[in-house]
C-alpha cells in the first residue's frame, strides 16, 4: 500500500509509519504523492506558509475529542460562546473540502492529509489565542487514536503499550492547555446518531459494525500523554455537561 506514493519496505512497527512523527516527515510523504494527487501539493503549498514552532498567545487553548455523536459539536459552540472564544476545527477550513479525497488513499497517505491539517491549524490557534480563548473540535489526538486502532488487529490487548512513541504528542506542535474527552455510552452513541441522519463517513460506520474497532479508539484516547486527555461523561443534559466542562477548564486553564 505505501509503495502507491514512494519506495518503501514494511517494517516492524506499522503504527508509527502511518503516523508522521513530524513535519519534516508529513512533507516528505505528501511530496511523494505530489503527482498522483494534486491536491497533495495543494495542501503542502499552505503548509510550507506556515511558520516553524509557532507559540501559543495568552488565552487558553482547549480541545475536544471524542468518537461522532458524543456531542462534541454542541459542547464546542456552548462553550466558544460563553469565553467568547474563537472556534476551530481539524481539519481546518482551508483543506476540508478534499477530505473525501485523502479518505479513500492509503492508511499512510490519508494520516499525512490529517497530521497536515494539524500543523496549518496550529498556525490558526497560535494567531487566533492572541485575542481570545481557542476552542478546537478534535486535533491531534484524533489523527494519531484513529491511526492506532486502524493499524492495529483485532483486541484492545494488541494495542502498542501504554508508554509507546505513537501516543506521544510531536515536539515539533503547537500544544494545548486542555484535552477533553467526551464519551457516551455506546447505545446512547448510536441512538444519537440515527436521530441525526446523517450520513456516516467509512470510519464511523466502521465505529457503530466493529465494536472493537471503537473499543481500540476509545483506549488509544486514553493512553495518550503530553498531554493527556480529561474523560468527560457527556451523557447527562447539555447544561450538565457545559457545567463540568467549565469547571475543568477553569481548573486546568490560566483563564
Amino acid at each position: 500500500m505505501l509503495q502507491r506514493c514512494g519506495p518503501g519496505s514494511p517494517g516492524p512497527r506499522p503504527v508509527v509509519r502511518a503516523l508522521p512523527p513530524s513535519a519534516s516527515a508529513l512533507r516528505q510523504r505528501l511530496r511523494q504523492c505530489a503527482e498522483r494527487i494534486p491536491e497533495a501539493e495543494a495542501v503542502l503549498d499552505l503548509l510550507e506558509k506556515c511558520p516553524e514552532h509557532p507559540k501559543k498567545g495568552g488565552f487558553p487553548v482547549i480541545v475536544f475529542e471524542g468518537l461522532d455523536a458524543t456531542g462534541k459539536t454542541t459542547v464546542t459552540q456552548a462553550v466558544k460562546d460563553t469565553l467568547n472564544g474563537v472556534l476551530l476545527q481539524s481539519p481546518p477550513t482551508c483543506i476540508s473540502q478534499w477530505r473525501t479525497i485523502f479518505d479513500d488513499e492509503p492508511t499512510p497517505i490519508k494520516r499525512a492529509f490529517y497530521a497536515a491539517g494539524n500543523y496549518i491549524l496550529a498556525s490558526e490557534i497560535a494567531k487566533a489565542s492572541t485575542q481570545a480563548p481557542v476552542i478546537i473540535d478534535r486535533y491531534w489526538h484524533s489523527t494519531a487514536a484513529y491511526t492506532i486502532a486502524t493499524e492495529t488487529s483485532e483486541k484492545v490487548q494488541d494495542l502498542p503499550p501504554a508508554q509507546d512513541e505513537v501516543y506521544q504528542w510531536p515536539e515539533d506542535l503547537l500544544k494545548p492547555d486542555l484535552v477533553l474527552l467526551l464519551t457516551v455510552d455506546p447505545d446512547e452513541r448510536v441512538r444519537r446518531l440515527q436521530h441525526r441522519g446523517l450520513q456516516k463517513t467509512k470510519e464511523e460506520a466502521e465505529l457503530e459494525a466493529n465494536s472493537l474497532f471503537r473499543q481500540r479508539v476509545e483506549e488509544s484516547y486514553r493512553r495518550m500523554v503530553n498531554p493527556a486527555c480529561q474523560e468527560v461523561d457527556a451523557s447527562p443534559s447539555k447544561e450538565e455537561v457545559l457545567k463540568t466542562v467549565l469547571q475543568l477548564i477553569k481548573k486546568h486553564c490560566d483563564f
